[in-house]
């Protein structure tokens, strides 16, 4: 077992998904920084939550910086069980980031399930922003936390490793999507739990099972 996990009291605890459904007409398409703005103003506490993550919300892209929210649009926020009345008292809520808004329903809790594919929509390294030496540290990282499993970085129309990007402030940060392939069910959770790279409450670096829906981003 790594230091990290020994020093993580909160990762023997049961992590769970807290899911919010998501109601309003569009929102940015890169809102990881502002809807993480949004969330500590609610609750300063979110700050100092230990082993919590954010997912973006999904959407459909207008190609122009903004995504339309649908039904299937939901908040996800990532926690150990013990912390979930931190942010149940986001039920009803309504968060505001720029000039657009929404409205929070009432969430659903699911346990994380383990499962062989876990995909993320992107990781940050810093320093390592170009794919090879990219890929080499997230490999680092996954022995660090002693999974095994095997890496991928997808490509897109033209053969191109997928490069991500999130704004925070003045700065953007350069990631990629990333798959974890031929995880074991221990490894599995382990990954959900502690991600990969940075900037986890802001959608990075979170992992998810693969699915055959729709694609949304």
């Amino acid at each position: 077992m790594t230091e990290k996990l020994r020093d993580n009291p909160s990762a023997s605890l049961p992590y769970i998904n807290l899911s919010f459904s998501v109601t309003g007409e569009s929102f940015p398409a890169d809102h990881g920084y502002g809807l993480y703005s949004a969330l500590t103003h609610w609750n300063h506490n979110l700050h100092h939550l230990e082993g919590l993550s954010i997912q973006t919300i999904a959407g459909i892209p207008d190609k122009q910086g903004k995504i339309y929210l649908t039904e299937r649009s939901r908040l996800v926020i990532r926690l150990p069980y013990d912390q979930v009345p931190l942010v149940y008292g986001l039920a009803g809520k309504t968060l505001t980031i720029g000039n657009h808004t929404i409205h929070l329903g009432i969430p659903q809790i699911y346990r994380l399930q383990p499962t062989s594919k876990l995909k993320a929509r992107i990781v940050t390294i810093k320093g390592y922003q170009e794919p090879e030496a990219f890929l080499e540290a997230a490999l680092r990282q996954l022995e660090d936390l002693e999974i095994k499993g095997t890496i991928v970085v997808p490509v897109n129309e033209k053969g191109e490793a997928e490069r991500k990007t999130i704004k925070i402030k003045r700065f953007t940060l350069v990631g990629f999507k990333l798959g974890v392939f031929d995880l074991s069910d221990e490894d599995s959770l382990k990954l959900q739990i502690y991600g990969l790279g940075g900037k986890r409450r802001m959608g990075c670096g979170v992992f998810v099972p693969f699915t055959n829906k729709r694609r949304i981003i």
